[in-house]
């Protein structure tokens, strides 16, 4: 087959079972096969070898069975940065972008020693190093699954941020957690309730649920996690959650419940996603 022809047989495949952008996955997989983006480009009549095409169509079937992409991948990008991604890690995803953006505007309006920055349920560890990498946090990135923590740790190592950013084995809701204070604590806790996990994506279903569930409501981590880590955080220091959908209320008012007046912001697509506060007592 030629490159042209086996990126319409992909392209196809996938359309067929509904993937959102087919020619883009198409092209991703036969990256991974081992073909260079410059030849996709600039060579659609050349051939590509057997294992090209075998390995090509073996991603392909366990793609269209409804496995994540990013996982068949091994790595994602996220804020420009690449992530190594795989079973028992969260997929980083666009939405949290939001949330780093959010951080990223409290962190550059202080001075660099008021950048000491605390990410809880840190998973990939994409929070906690793309604010450490591109705007000068010093991080300690927390995170209790012992599978996404060598995704963590791997991940700081590739972005090389191992001077700024340290891995910590804990849970996060255990009282005992954490040392030291901080001007900023950021998190993307699990925020699924009952009713979204019984209606997941297919490709969701492969991500961990420890990630994900959130308890019936939605809201049980940060009803522990705020009332913790709160008394870690500095006088004027803030405090920034990524939330899901219709959420933020909830959310406002835990953080009122532990004296932090806080305010909600939407993502690109006009919803809520983000609630921080700023410590003032």
């Amino acid at each position: 087959m030629t490159i042209r022809d086996i990126t319409r047989a992909l392209s196809d495949r996938l359309f067929e079972f509904g993937i959102e952008n087919p020619r883009f996955e198409a092209e991703q997989l036969l990256q991974k096969a081992g073909l260079s983006r410059i030849k996709l480009l600039t060579e659609p009549n050349e051939n590509v070898s057997e294992s090209v095409e075998g390995s090509a169509f073996e991603m392909l079937e366990r793609r269209v069975s409804g496995y994540p992409l990013q996982y068949i991948l091994g790595e994602w990008e996220f804020f420009g940065l690449p992530f190594e991604v795989g079973e028992g890690v969260l997929i980083p995803r666009r939405d949290t972008e939001a949330l780093v953006e959010t951080a990223r505007d409290i962190l550059l309006e202080r001075a660099h020693e008021e950048r000491n920055t605390a990410d809880l349920c840190a998973g990939s560890g994409c929070i906690g190093i793309a604010l450490a990498k591109l705007y000068g946090a010093r991080v300690k990135s927390y995170e209790l699954s012992e599978a996404a923590f060598a995704y963590l740790e791997r991940n700081i190592a590739l972005n090389g941020v191992g001077d700024s950013v340290r891995a910590v084995l804990a849970d996060v809701l255990d009282e005992s957690a954490g040392e030291g204070e901080f001007d900023l604590i950021v998190s993307n806790p699990p925020y699924l309730d009952d009713s979204d996990m019984k209606n997941l994506q297919a490709e969701v279903t492969h991500e961990p649920k420890m990630a994900l569930y959130g308890g019936a409501d939605g809201l049980e981590f940060y009803r522990k996690m705020i009332r913790v880590w709160t008394r870690r955080l500095k006088r004027g220091g803030a405090f920034a959650v990524e939330i899901g959908m219709g959420q933020e209320r909830g959310v406002i008012e835990i953080f009122a419940e532990n004296g932090i007046k806080a305010d909600c912001l939407r993502d690109m697509c006009g919803v809520y996603r983000v609630v921080y506060g700023v410590k003032m007592i």
